[in-house]
């Protein structure tokens, strides 16, 4: 099959591509390096010529709140259109985990609309949830930062390594469309608070986490089970522990 994939130089896109031309397919890499532009609809019509599903794992280039509403809506509008014109029959759509329970982040406001644009574009779809990837805890700490310590909300998440996610979206972009939602998630769940904290551990680095249910999460308060998935996930197969050991030799 010829798939094309909306952000396929990206950290899962890269991964994705490589995953289907491994199984043998015709998996093209599209964005704007490479002359494909969905929010101006730059290439769309050329490199979605002859495919049957269209991979759409782009992010938004600025986390602005109105910024992040205007790519998602712009992007969604120009891909809907050119794969009504080539006939694509499959459009598979990485989002997140909770995404309906946080809409007051204007983030996930993005990605609600988003989702509201593939559902109403008559394009058979799968949508699929990830949890965080781990690759994104250095930020996540990031984000916390007030001085020398990490405020985040003790609130439960499941994270998951970015290859298990790349093998999902490409499993899951060869089958049949379930016109709806998949989860995925990683196998192990864990405090928000003690995950950082490890993690911080793990890289020598001196910041300590303090735990505080009123940090928001990209502007968002959370509950317990916000970030997890519901019964029924798909599962990654890369621990924790398996992922600290990984990262931990490739540091050395």
């Amino acid at each position: 099959m010829k798939i094309v994939v909306i952000g396929g130089s990206g950290l899962i896109g890269s991964k994705v591509v490589s995953e289907l031309r491994a199984r043998g397919h015709e998996a093209l890499a599209a964005s704007p390096a490479s002359g494909v532009n969905t929010v101006t609809g730059e290439g769309l019509d050329a490199a979605l010529k002859g495919a049957q599903v269209v991979i759409d794992v782009a992010n938004s280039p600025s986390f602005e709140d109105r910024a992040v509403l205007e790519f998602f809506e712009a992007s969604g509008r120009n891909l809907f259109a050119a794969e009504a014109r080539a006939g694509v029959t499959h459009h598979v759509a990485l989002s997140v985990v909770g995404t309906d329970r946080l809409a007051e982040s204007g983030y996930f406001r993005g990605k609600i609309a988003q989702e509201k644009l593939i559902r109403a574009s008559g394009v058979p779809y799968t949508i699929i949830h990830s949890t965080q990837f781990l690759e994104f805890l250095g930020g996540i700490a990031q984000g916390g930062t007030q001085g020398e310590s990490v405020r985040l909300a003790p609130v439960y998440i499941q994270p998951i390594a970015s290859d298990d996610v790349a093998l999902a979206v490409a499993d899951l972009s060869l089958g049949a469309p379930v016109n709806g939602v998949v989860e995925v998630a990683g196998p192990d769940k864990v405090r928000l608070t003690d995950l950082i904290q490890r993690f911080l551990a793990g890289t020598n680095d001196p910041r300590k986490v303090v735990a505080d249910s009123a940090e928001r999460y990209f502007g968002a308060l959370l509950k317990d089970d916000t970030l997890v998935p519901g019964a029924g996930a798909r599962l990654g197969a890369v621990t924790l522990d398996d992922w600290f050991s990984r990262s931990h030799a490739a540091a050395h």
